[in-house]
Order: C-alpha cells, then sequence, then structure tokens
C-alpha cells in the first residue's frame, strides 16, 4: 500500500534515500563536465552540499515534514559548494518555505513544494539558463502539479515527476549549444534525477546507507587549553530560548536594550534572532553565565552550547585577529605558490580551493568571522564559486560584504594588484579592481582527458588545449604551439603591455623556462614574467593585460 500522507519520518527516509542515489552516480556526473579536462566537479559538490542538510536531520525523530524539511534546508544551504550546490539549495529552501507548517503531507502539498522550490532556484538565478538543471526543476515539477489527481499515493507522485523529469534531462543536450556540442545532458539535471530516483527508493523501503552519510566531523584537541593557560578570547555561547508568558513572553521583549545590556557586560559578536517566541542568541563574553541569567529572565533553555574559543577547531584564526581596519580580503586559490602571492598582494584569509575543489559557504562565513574589518571585499577567482560566496555574504549579517566576480585566478590576481589600503571610498575601491577584471585575458593551459568537439575545436584525448577566457581555443599535440596559438588569441594583443606566466604543479625548471623563452621570442613586445603558482589541473595558467 502506498503512502497517502507523508510524515517527517517518511521525509526523512526520502532525504537519505536522496543522498544514496546522488553518490551512487558521482563520478559518472563529474565525467559530465563539457570540457575535456579534470574539472568536473558537480556531482561532488550537489553531494557535499545534500550532506550538510543530512547531518542536521539524522539525529530528528517524530518530527513533522515542515520540521524535516526546513532542517535540512538550512543544512543545505550552509553547506552548499559550487553553483549546482548553491542552485539546489535554493531549491531545497523553496521546498521548505511551502511545507514549514505542515505536520504531514499529502501528493498535492509535495506538488506544489515541488513547484515553490523550482521558483526559488530560478530567482537565485540572475539569468537563468534553459537547458540546465534549472529546466529538470520546472518541468518536471509541472508535470507533477499536471499529472497529481491522478496521483493516488506519494510513490505514483514521484514516478510521474521522475518520468518527466528523465524526458527534460535528455532534452537538454538538445537546447544548450556547449551539450550539444559535447554530446551530453546536464551534469546539475542529472545529479538532480539521481536525488529524486533515490527519494523514490527511499520511501519505497530500500535499503539506505545510513553509515556513511556525513562527513567525518573534525575533533577539538582538548590540550590546547591545560592547567597553566589563561581566558584570553573568552566564551563562544549560544543558545534557544522559549520566551515564557510567565515572565512577560514575546511582548515584553526589548532587543534593543537587550542587546545593549549585552554590550555593556563586554559582550561582543553578538546576533539576536526572535522566531516567534523563540529567541537565539550568539555572543562572545568572558562570562557565560551573565548571558544565561539575562536569558532567563525572559524565559527557558531548549539549548544551550558553550565553547571555548581556543579550542574552537573552525574559529583558530579568530585568536589573530589584529586591531581593527577598514579593509578585509578573502580569496580563494590552489597551489602554494598563489597562496603565498596573494597573502603578499593583502589577502587576509586564503581559502584553498578552485577548479576540483569548489569551499562550501561556511568557509567563507568562517573566514568573515576571523575578520575585523569594515568592509569585506572577497575574490572567488573561479566561476563556479562566485554563487556560492554570494550565498555567503547574504547569509552573513555582521557587516558589509562585496563579492567582486572574479572567474579565474588570473583575474584575482589582477583585482588584488589595484587594491589600495589608502583608498577609504569603498566604492573606489571596488571600482578600480573590478576594472582590472575587465582588462585581464586569462589562458589555461592543460591536458585533455578526453575526446571532445568543442567551440568548432576537435580534441583528442592528451593533446594540449588552450582556452581563452572561458573559451576552448585549439588543442594541439606540441605543448609549447598550443601555448602560442592560445597567446595568439587575445584580443588586441598588440595593445598589451604585461603577461604573466603562472607555472603549475608538475612543470619541471626546464619545461619552464623552455615556455617562457618561447613566449619572449614571439611577443617580444611584452613584458614576461614566470611566477610559480602550484595550481593543479592547468600546467600555464597566462594573465595577458
Amino acid at each position: 500500500m502506498g503512502t497517502k500522507l507523508l510524515d517527517g519520518n517518511g521525509l526523512k527516509r526520502m532525504l537519505l534515500g536522496g543522498q544514496d542515489g546522488l553518490r551512487a552516480q558521482i563520478e559518472a556526473i563529474n565525467d559530465l563536465n563539457v570540457f575535456p579536462v579534470p574539472d568536473g566537479d558537480t556531482g561532488t559538490n550537489m553531494a557535499k552540499t545534500i550532506e550538510g542538510g543530512i547531518s542536521k536531520i539524522l539525529p530528528l525523530e517524530n518530527k513533522t515534514v515542515g520540521q524535516i524539511m526546513g532542517e535540512f534546508s538550512k543544512g543545505a544551504l550552509f553547506g552548499a559548494r559550487g553553483n549546482s550546490g548553491v542552485i539546489l539549495s535554493q531549491y531545497f529552501k523553496g521546498v521548505a518555505l511551502y511545507l514549514e507548517n505542515k505536520d504531514v503531507a499529502s501528493p498535492c502539498d509535495l506538488a506544489e513544494a515541488f513547484i515553490s522550490g523550482t521558483e526559488r532556484a530560478y530567482h537565485a538565478v540572475a539569468n537563468p539558463v534553459e537547458g540546465t538543471m534549472l529546466t529538470v526543476f520546472r518541468e518536471g515539477a509541472e508535470y507533477g502539479r499536471d499529472k497529481v489527481e491522478c496521483a493516488e499515493d506519494v510513490e505514483a507522485l514521484l514516478e510521474y515527476i521522475i518520468d518527466e523529469s528523465k524526458r527534460s534531462l535528455n532534452k537538454t543536450k538538445e537546447i544548450l549549444p556547449a551539450l550539444i556540442e559535447a554530446g551530453v545532458v546536464d551534469s546539475g539535471g542529472m545529479g538532480y534525477l539521481c536525488f529524486l530516483s533515490g527519494m523514490y527508493s527511499g520511501i519505497c523501503g530500500e535499503e539506505i546507507k545510513i553509515d556513511s552519510t556525513t562527513e567525518k566531523q573534525e575533533s577539538v584537541n582538548y590540550d590546547l587549553f591545560t592547567a597553566d593557560s589563561v581566558l584570553e578570547f573568552g566564551y563562544c555561547t549560544e543558545c534557544l530560548v522559549r520566551l515564557q508568558n510567565a515572565k512577560g513572553g514575546i511582548s515584553s521583549f526589548d532587543k534593543d536594550a537587550f542587546t545593549r545590556e549585552l554590550e555593556n557586560k563586554g559582550c561582543d559578536s553578538i546576533v539576536i534572532l526572535t522566531d516567534g517566541d523563540v529567541l537565539k542568541l550568539h555572543a562572545h563574553t568572558m562570562t557565560p553565565s551573565d548571558i544565561l541569567t539575562m536569558c532567563q529572565r525572559h524565559g527557558e533553555f531548549l539549548n544551550v552550547k558553550i565553547e571555548n574559543m581556543s579550542l574552537q577547531h573552525s574559529e583558530k584564526i579568530e585568536n589573530k585577529k589584529g586591531p581593527k581596519k577598514q579593509y578585509g580580503i578573502v580569496t580563494v586559490a590552489t597551489g602554494d605558490g598563489f597562496k603565498a602571492l596573494f597573502s603578499d598582494l593583502g589577502a587576509d584569509v586564503v581559502i584553498d580551493g578552485g577548479q576540483t575543489g569548489n569551499p562550501p559557504a561556511k568557509s567563507f562565513l568562517s573566514a568573515f568571522e576571523a575578520l575585523n574589518c569594515d568592509n569585506i571585499i572577497v575574490l572567488p577567482n573561479n566561476k563556479n564559486i562566485v554563487l556560492t560566496a554570494t550565498q555567503a555574504s547574504e547569509l552573513w549579517g555582521k557587516g558589509n560584504v562585496t563579492v567582486i566576480p572574479t572567474k579565474t585566478l588570473c583575474q584575482g590576481y589582477s583585482a588584488l594588484t589595484m587594491f589600495t589600503e589608502a583608498i577609504e571610498d569603498l566604492d573606489e575601491q571596488i571600482a578600480g579592481m573590478s576594472g582590472a577584471i575587465d582588462m585581464v585575458a586569462s589562458c589555461e593551459i592543460t591536458e585533455a582527458i578526453r575526446d571532445a568537439h568543442i567551440n568548432g575545436v576537435e580534441v583528442k584525448k592528451g593533446q594540449t588545449i588552450g582556452v581563452l577566457d572561458g573559451e576552448l581555443v585549439c588543442a594541439l599535440d606540441n605543448e609549447l604551439e598550443a601555448i602560442i596559438e592560445t597567446i595568439k588569441e587575445v584580443e588586441d594583443l598588440s595593445d598589451r603591455e604585461i603577461l604573466t606566466v603562472f607555472v603549475g604543479n608538475g612543470v619541471t625548471d626546464d619545461e619552464r623556462i623552455e615556455a617562457v623563452t618561447a613566449i619572449e621570442e614571439k611577443f617580444d613586445h611584452l613584458s614576461v614574467e614566470a611566477v610559480i603558482g602550484g595550481q593543479e589541473v592547468y600546467r600555464y595558467l597566462i594573465s595577458v593585460e
């Protein structure tokens, strides 16, 4: 007998099953990348995003569908990685918003929740493109709503949605030119279909591999605080409080007055949120007992967490905060050379990540927390990280964050060279750094990992390919020739003056010298500099300005 009304435990099984369905196909999804380079990480990003949601609901039992989906959505939001992960997390947020007040869900409720998720995902993207996972969301959800009267139970509704999603996914390779040329379907849409299929398996009672659902949590080293240590940085104190009517309730709680009292007691990093009669508080303090006493004047605790900040692995960098300054720069880089270079140019926090390792939103939030400044400037340096950084900036509620949408390490380098601490006007600072992006041409040289036909270029596995500002321009058997041909495609090359070669991991000294010499001989009007970047995936990254 099918599921007429889905409860919280059933939804949890569906989500766990969805994770299993996606995880089983991670490599297949990753392999759907259009370019023949090892940068396919859509499956990994979607899986990590879902793991963030699963980590929130795994310990929950006997909750409503609204509670389960709400917690899952929160976890996915903070765990989102890459464009696909961010879009997926916004889809889940839309589903959660529709179900938030429901104890159970009928097939009709689920159909409308999927529509809500689709609308949220479309709104999250500045310029929605059809032929992507968005199309698969929409067409599957719309078909489900059209067929819901024919669906006797949740299982039947999912069958309709899955069948239409399959048709929609197959059509993606007929919509987007890049997919048409590569002969593959959209990787994000494929990931979503795998998730849907897993949800169906979960509600049908198939075995779920719960043991491997979440990442291993990093442990705390309690030896960092010994019997001789001095409590220098205080405690991170968080609590959930139910405001009690016997103590005045929500009507008598003055958020501003409560904040001022905390500040007078020396607290900082104060965040106070109210949701109905529930108060959520976060603060840093030397005396958490003062905070608890204040809270108990208004209600009773639902949850309390107090952590010695010297032991918080995710906040160790907090201990290194210096005097407050006007600007703090957060950037993303891969390779020891690039990380050191960006730090030398003024980056306060360099997040490890790049082409095959997109950091989650929580990595940016931890970086923001580590800074002591009026304005945070973020340089993502990868097209698949821009949306994650933007989402993190929206989640951050303690100050001004500006994301400059750098899509390559070369763009990030140029933007950083334009940063000037002495410029006090934020708009002027951002304009100068953003303007540098438009002035630089980014060349990427690497080895093809499969045969392909892209942008009119025939590619054979093992050839050296050249990519200019995201477009494949050549595929040749000789690496030096590929480097020269890629640079030759740079627009207005004769008007440019500076060329910087960032040497990747695995390139020998002899190869580096040979490449630089060849560039200098061919383009003698350019000032050529070589920098050891140490980046993965790309043997050479070349900036031309």
